[in-house]
């Protein structure tokens, strides 16, 4: 007889884990099964985020600009030093032992908080009608399980999107894993996609003495973040990190031999061109993962995308079927994923408490963006772009940081800070930040439109002096023509 449970997540990324935590909290009876296993062959929860994703590329990010501000920028301070050099097995290393805190850490707070967790891959079998509970495969490499839930949240997170004639072998050819693992910098690397992941990737690499040159199909550049933003960032990213980034290009194809990758491409004025390079990183996007669930058998609904058809509530068509994160629709991000996990076990409890509750949404406009680049980019809310085309009408306050106490202290002096509110009720429609410490300073810019400010809400908010955080204070007072250090 198969154990029996409340509730079964298959799936252990940030949307997953936190998911079944949540679950467990408000006493519900909860499993998670997930398949991740770590380049050893062992099981490691946290999925793509902790383990190749975002805790692991962060770690890169800060360890190469260490490197790239103590070479480079310390000379500014009076501090001199000689001989800079980079060990960078030992900066994988650091990077290794800090995904291993983290997933580990997961298999800690799931003993703390009674969740079981199970290792392998986690299939729907057939239900019966009459049925009042999932049955769920779970294969660990040919040993097979099966458990039962009344409710199943299925967080199984997306893959890397592949170019079929350019297979990742992660030795010339890499996906995200394969670039978080390299053990020296290449001389001249290529990047495919000039997204979230292929700008930090080739940044951590361009700062460590790569070559770096970005392909995107796209004919202009980070078109999802305001037009503004983007132009800052691609002049910025061109002096100041030496990123060589091409927009409107045709891949024509893709060659390994032993030593190098030829690219063949077409650029935005249709000539053809070459780009060899010693690596190649793939980041044209992530797909959903759905191979193997079983959705055929059960008639689970997939969009025209191939993502798990949802509803506000992230309730598929299948009965006591949930589903959260890169699998369904909306903004492939980690916190997105994990307050999608969170709603989905409140709500939950309500129905097995026997009361229904249409609270659990998530807002996807309140969402922050974030770019960990040098300097940063970070977003939330609508766009310009986004605001002319919908025809609302809008009032834009915008303030630099070169004019920054804090930031001139710091010697990080590039980028600005946008707010853009409503014309008639000065409620805050979005906010647009490129600049130093900017993932951090965004959360103010949430919590500002989560209970609906105005610009004057919080150019009314006394800020600490000096701190970065004056520049978003300043940007308030600019939307109505009224900052004070510029």
């Amino acid at each position: 007889m198969s154990e029996t449970f409340d509730v079964a997540v298959i799936g252990a990324g940030p949307g997953g884990y936190v998911a079944a935590i949540r679950c467990a909290q408000l006493g519900l009876n909860t499993i998670c099964i997930d398949e991740w296993k770590n380049p050893k062959g062992k099981a490691s929860l946290g999925g793509t985020c902790l383990n190749v994703g975002c805790i692991p590329s962060k770690a890169l990010l800060e360890s190469s600009e260490n490197y790239h501000h103590t070479k480079h920028k310390l000379s500014a301070h009076g501090i001199t030093t000689e001989n800079v050099s980079v060990d960078v097995p030992v900066m994988i290393a650091r990077k290794d032992k800090i995904v291993t805190t983290f997933t580990t850490g997961i298999a800690s707070l799931f003993k703390k908080n009674k969740v079981k967790s199970m290792h392998g891959k986690g299939t729907l079998l057939k239900r019966e009608a009459s049925a009042t509970t999932w049955q769920i495969k779970v294969d660990d490499s040919g040993n097979t399980e099966t458990v039962q839930a009344k409710h199943v949240i299925i967080a199984t997170g997306s893959v890397p999107r592949s170019l079929p004639f350019a297979p990742i072998d992660n030795d010339r050819i890499l996906d995200n894993a394969g670039a978080l693992a390299l053990t020296e910098a290449p001389n001249r690397l290529g990047v495919i996609g000039a997204g979230v992941i292929g700008l930090e990737m080739g940044s951590v690499w361009r700062r460590l003495g790569a070559e770096v040159t970005i392909l995107e199909a796209m004919p202009g550049f980070l078109m999802a973040a305001d037009e503004q933003v983007a132009k800052e960032a691609k002049s910025l990213f061109a002096k100041e990190s030496g990123l060589q980034i091409n927009t409107g290009i045709s891949i024509k194809s893709i060659k390994t031999s032993k030593n190098n990758v030829v690219v063949n491409y077409s650029d935005s004025s249709n000539q053809e061109q070459i780009l060899e390079v010693d690596k190649l990183i793939i980041a044209i996007g992530r797909i959903p993962n759905t191979t193997g669930l079983g959705f055929k058998d059960n008639g689970l609904l997939l969009d025209e995308r191939g993502f798990i058809a949802v509803d506000q509530y992230c309730r598929t068509n299948l009965t006591n079927v949930y589903a959260v994160g890169d699998v369904v629709r909306g903004p492939m991000l980690a916190h997105k994923a994990s307050e999608e996990g969170v709603a989905v076990a409140e709500m939950i409890m309500h129905f097995e408490k026997g009361r229904v509750s249409e609270n659990e949404t998530v807002d996807f406009n309140i969402i922050p963006w974030v770019i960990y680049t040098a300097p940063e980019i970070a977003w939330v809310g609508k766009n310009e772009q986004e605001l002319k085309a919908a025809g609302i009408t809008y009032k834009a306050g915008q303030f630099p940081f070169i004019a920054n106490g804090r930031a001139r202290a710091m010697g990080e002096t590039s980028g600005f800070i946008k707010i853009l509110a409503d014309e008639k009720t000065d409620r805050v429609l979005g906010v647009h930040m490129i600049g130093p410490h900017v993932s951090e300073l965004i959360s103010e810019a949430v919590m500002a439109m989560k209970f609906s400010a105005s610009s004057e809400d919080i150019a009314c908010i006394v800020h600490a002096h000096p701190s970065l955080s004056e520049v978003f204070h300043e940007a308030a007072l600019g939307v109505d023509k009224r900052a004070l250090h510029i």
